[in-house]
Formats: structure tokens, C-alpha cells, sequence
């Protein structure tokens, strides 16, 4: 039997949103303040700025005063990182308060919603693993790489060499909101673990991968490896 899908309130905001947002085509050669824009416009139309009580004007104010680090990063089409090309995403937009079940419906897959099967009660045991540090305003994960070269390692092996690389796991709530603004990096037998949130009490890495036709938050051993499932990173966090 599988894992019950997490019941969620039909009121959110990630649920009654279009389940087609504008937003979600992606421009692979925009300008850095280009991309920014859809991501705010992507967390409006998707319902997530609203779990928050924030419109347009409100995320907007808080992306603004990341703008200033635009500038220093790499150009769309380059990495720092020797992953597989169409793995790397410049930066995210990501919201550290959002509910990471409120916001698991927004990773839509065409009209499909995405889901969760991780319990509020478990959700809220996940903590960022040790040395992982996360701002507590809104801030830009930058370089990131949802690491399909990792797919057949366990999360172990792979979360081992992502930090000798000098580089940090994602958190769960960074892997959805990367899968709700970029969309089109969750692909069938490319998805990705989430090493940068554990229990510190279990085995448990936090993942997020298709099932169904949906895109799914879920877990899986860190010990156990999946051809589908490889390991994402990023090189750092940048706040206001």
C-alpha cells in the first residue's frame, strides 16, 4: 500500500490559483532582473505569496531588495559547477516562512496540482541539516544544480561529495519552491533529493519526484539509491 497523499485545505491559495500560471514558461536567456520578475509573478499566480498574506506589491518589495546581487552572478547558460548543463538554475526566489505543505500544491504539472506525503506533524520535525544555514528573510539560492549526475547514488554518497565540493544541499521547502518556479526541471527519471532538511533522528531525506503525472514531496532512506533520483544543490544563499 502506498504512503497517503497529506489531505490539504481546499481554501488555499495554491489551490483555488490558475493552475496554468503565465508565469511558468520560462525564458532560458532572460536577463537575471527579467528571470526575478517571473519568479515573483510565478509565486503570485501560483497562490504561495498568498499563504503568506503577500501580493504582488509585497513580494515585490522584499525581491527588490535582492537585486543588488544580480549583477555578480554567473550569466544565464553558465555554471560553476560540473553538473549536466540543463540541470543548472541560476538562482531561486525563496520565501523561509511558507508552509512547505501549503505550498507542495503549487508544483503543478499541466493542470495536475502537486501533492505531499509528509505529515504536518512530520513536515515540522525537518530542520536544515548540520551546517546548512538558512536566512530568515526572503533570499536568493544561488547555483543551483538539481543533480541528475547524482541520480544511482544513495543521498549519503552524494550529500558527502556535494559538501567536499563546497557546495550545500537543499532544504525541502527550497526544493519545492525551485519545482514551483521552475517547473521544467522536474523531469521523469531526473528528479531530486532534498539532503539539506533532516530529522536528525532517521534515515529520511526529503525528495521531490513524479508520480502519477504529479509532482510528489515525499522521502526516501539516505542509504538507498534511485536511478530517478539524483541530488540537489547550490552554491550558496545570498539575504538583503
Amino acid at each position: 500500500m502506498g504512503v497517503p497523499v497529506v489531505a490539504v485545505d481546499p481554501a488555499l491559495p495554491t489551490v483555488l490559483a490558475d493552475r496554468s500560471p503565465a508565469a511558468a514558461a520560462v525564458d532560458l536567456a532572460a536577463p537575471h532582473a527579467d528571470e526575478l520578475d517571473r519568479q515573483v509573478r510565478a509565486l503570485v499566480e501560483s497562490g504561495v505569496a498568498a499563504t503568506l498574506g503577500w501580493d504582488a506589491d509585497a513580494l515585490g518589495a522584499r525581491a527588490d531588495a535582492l537585486r543588488h546581487h544580480l549583477d555578480a552572478l554567473p550569466q544565464p547558460g553558465s555554471t560553476t559547477w560540473a553538473g549536466a548543463p540543463d540541470d543548472a538554475v541560476p538562482f531561486v526566489l525563496v520565501l523561509p516562512a511558507v508552509d512547505v505543505n501549503a505550498a507542495a500544491p503549487a508544483m503543478r504539472r499541466g493542470g495536475r496540482l502537486g501533492v505531499s506525503v509528509i505529515p504536518p506533524d512530520e513536515a515540522a520535525g525537518y530542520r536544515p541539516a548540520h551546517g546548512v544555514e538558512v536566512p530568515p528573510e526572503p533570499y536568493l539560492l544561488v547555483g543551483v544544480d538539481t543533480g541528475s549526475t547524482w541520480c544511482g547514488t544513495a543521498p549519503e554518497q552524494a550529500t558527502a561529495a556535494v559538501l567536499a565540493a563546497g557546495r550545500t544541499p537543499l532544504t525541502m521547502l527550497e526544493g519545492v519552491l525551485l519545482t514551483v518556479v521552475r517547473p521544467d526541471v522536474l523531469r521523469p527519471n531526473r528528479c531530486y533529493s532534498l539532503a539539506g532538511s533532516r530529522t536528525g533522528t532517521d534515515q529520511r531525506v526529503p525528495a521531490v519526484w513524479i508520480s502519477e503525472s504529479r509532482a510528489k514531496l515525499g522521502w526516501c532512506w539516505d542509504r538507498n539509491p534511485h536511478t530517478w533520483l539524483g541530488l540537489a544543490s547550490a552554491t550558496t544563499r545570498l539575504s538583503p
